[in-house]
């Protein structure tokens, strides 16, 4: 799967084009085909997009020819709306005081709605924009935008500036994370917490669901456009963010720990060693080991230096990166029966090959642990999910999947046990899992042959 996008905003900062560059670096992960920013001090605003990763479109030039104590930015990750530099985000609209610049994590439903006889666009985040481009500036202008959010139905935590404002908005369900930190008397705004810890700024608060929060220079202002009604997706923890992040206003680290526990409880193996897929499986196979009392070993050692395997467009070359990706150390696994660990299965590709690696280097035994359920269908809120025909639990029992994989055996985490490890008190957007959405999806989007083709990040 792809990962949903990254933003991070600057408010009353000085050198902010600097301090987003850096929080952008720390958000990486969550977005690597392009990235942006604009920035500006109200009045004078300058934008920088580029393709590629973060350290491949700035440069120390680029970055002082950004001057201005605010800013936004934005890695993304595209599925709809093609990879391309038109595409790339913050968008923006005007200039000088009217400008109107946006950057989306999520994905809109009825974006088309929002821009009624506005010019087609290729992605929600540009129909968006033209929506909120052409309010008239104004004392009204906050107004015209929270009826504009009121109206918006999908996911979306997003970063706006207009005149000397940055706004963050994040969707009544709250699907996606954003959060408010605060630094040397400014302000800054992320999708995870991880960037604050770059940045040296401290933890304040998660943007509400259905919150609009206005940060100029009398500080935060916040506005409620709709009531609350969280269902946070449940793979920001298990997947997407960072494990040394807070989202959610839980330890990333520490929910992947307790699934992992929860899992050794629920589909308990004999074995003589727990093995993580690294780096996604590490903190639940550290958390089967402590449930289970079977000593955890590195017996993978994987390849950063690879591009992720699912970029890639044909079967065969998937293959051959999941090999190269990733060597076994023989020592930790010869002679000895495995588990191993992941925190998901999409396609299956790379855990086969890894199965086939640890036989060849001597294990007697591989047992297949996810700490996840079989993901069988798809998100309509910035991820991108395959077509649903190369997702490997679709049509398959434990037992057939066990056999594709060349395992001995195969067990996920259940949803009711995925609840229980997490957040049972609250509820959580596990669509891709059971099928079911907290926000009405069409029927027509349902039954796609793709299902789905569903974000613009």
């Amino acid at each position: 799967m792809r990962d949903a996008c990254g933003v991070f905003g600057v408010f009353g900062v000085a050198a902010a084009a600097q301090l987003t560059y850096l929080g952008l670096h720390a958000l990486q992960h969550r977005g690597q085909e392009s990235s942006g920013m604009v920035v500006g001090d109200g009045h004078r605003w300058r934008r920088h997009v580029g393709m590629g990763l973060v350290d491949q479109v700035y440069t120390p030039a680029v970055l002082a020819a950004l001057p201005g104590d605010v800013a936004i930015g934005h890695n993304r990750y595209s599925t709809s709306g093609t990879s391309t530099l038109d595409n790339a985000q913050p968008i923006a609209l005007g200039d000088g005081d009217a400008l109107v610049a946006l950057c989306h994590n999520g994905n809109l439903l009825n974006a088309p709605e929002l821009a009624t006889g506005l010019p087609p666009a290729t992605s929600d985040t540009r129909l968006l924009g033209q929506a909120l481009g052409a309010i008239p500036s104004g004392p009204s202008w906050e107004r015209a935008v929270l009826a504009v959010f009121r109206r918006a139905r999908g996911a979306y935590s997003m970063l706006l500036v207009h005149g000397r404002t940055l706004y963050a908005v994040r969707d009544p369900t709250g699907f996606r994370p954003l959060a408010l930190g605060r630094l040397r008397g400014g302000w800054v705004v992320a999708s995870e917490s991880c960037a604050f810890d770059l940045v040296d700024a401290r933890w304040e608060r998660e943007i509400e669901p259905g919150e609009l929060l206005a940060i100029d220079d009398r500080g935060p202002r916040p506005a409620r456009f709709a009531a609350a009604a969280p269902a946070p997706c449940v793979f920001e923890w298990i997947y997407f963010s960072r494990p040394d992040s807070t989202v959610f206003s839980r330890s990333v680290g520490e929910m992947r720990i307790a699934l992992g526990e929860q899992l050794a409880r629920s589909a308990p193996v004999v074995a003589d060693c727990v093995v993580p897929v690294p780096d996604s499986g590490n903190f639940a196979a550290l958390g089967f080991a402590r449930a289970s009392g079977i000593p955890l070993a590195h017996g993978l050692i994987r390849n950063h230096y690879v591009g992720r395997t699912f970029i890639e467009p044909q079967q065969a070359t998937r293959d051959f990166k999941a090999r190269i990706k990733y060597n076994v150390y023989p020592p930790q696994v010869r002679g000895k029966r495995v588990v191993l660990v992941d925190d998901s299965l999409v396609r299956g590709t790379t855990f086969n090959a890894l199965a086939q690696l640890l036989r060849a280097a001597g294990a007697c035994e591989v047992h297949a642990r996810i700490s996840a359920p079989p993901l069988r269908h798809g998100c309509f809120f910035g991820v991108d999910i395959p077509d649903r025909t190369l997702l490997i639990a679709v049509g398959r029992d434990e037992a057939a999947i066990a056999a594709a994989l060349g395992v001995d055996s195969l067990r996920y985490l259940s949803l009711a046990d995925v609840r229980m490890a997490t957040r049972p008190d609250t509820p959580m957007c596990d669509g891709c899992f059971s099928g079911h959405y907290p926000v009405p999806v069409d029927a027509a989007s349902r039954e796609s042959p793709g299902e789905p083709e569903p974000a613009s990040r």
